[in-house]
């Protein structure tokens, strides 16, 4: 099996940036923002955007949005104060999956710290089976989606 490096993103890859703050408990013994909470950041940046857009109820949906798969690769440290700068965008939607890749950028650098990625299938909340994608979260993908 083969696996190839991701390589750092630049901001303009990315049709929506959201700031997220750091914060002291993030930075671990070595003075970096600690590996697990690049997850942490890529799931805010997923749920902010649908909350935001009216796509996902997370008290009362019919729907919600299971990670399947996630993966992150690392370019550079991130560390308390600093402010992460979310990128977001949408490379792949199923007929009930949805893959988002962020670039997580610290302050104002002009390439991704780190880059990952972050796959949701959407399920009925109480059976947990998968379902098609709602007519709202397929309008919240849309201005995210990068060019084929």
């Amino acid at each position: 099996m083969s696996t190839s490096r991701s390589t750092p993103t630049a901001r303009t890859d990315y049709p929506r940036l959201q700031a997220i703050t750091t914060r002291w408990m993030d930075n671990d013994v070595y003075g970096h923002v600690n590996n697990v909470v690049h997850y942490s950041f890529f799931d805010t940046a997923v749920n902010r955007w649908l909350i935001e857009q009216g796509a996902l109820d997370i008290h009362a949906g019919a729907v919600i949005g299971l990670v399947v798969e996630t993966r992150c690769n690392y370019f550079d440290p991130i560390a308390f104060p600093q402010t992460v700068h979310a990128g977001l965008r949408v490379v792949h939607v199923g007929r009930s999956s949805v893959r988002y890749e962020v670039g997580l950028f610290a302050d104002d650098a002009p390439r991704a710290a780190a880059v990952g990625h972050f796959v949701h299938v959407y399920v009925d909340r109480l059976t947990r089976r998968p379902v098609p994608l709602p007519q709202a979260l397929l309008a919240a993908l849309a201005p995210l989606q990068a060019p084929a």
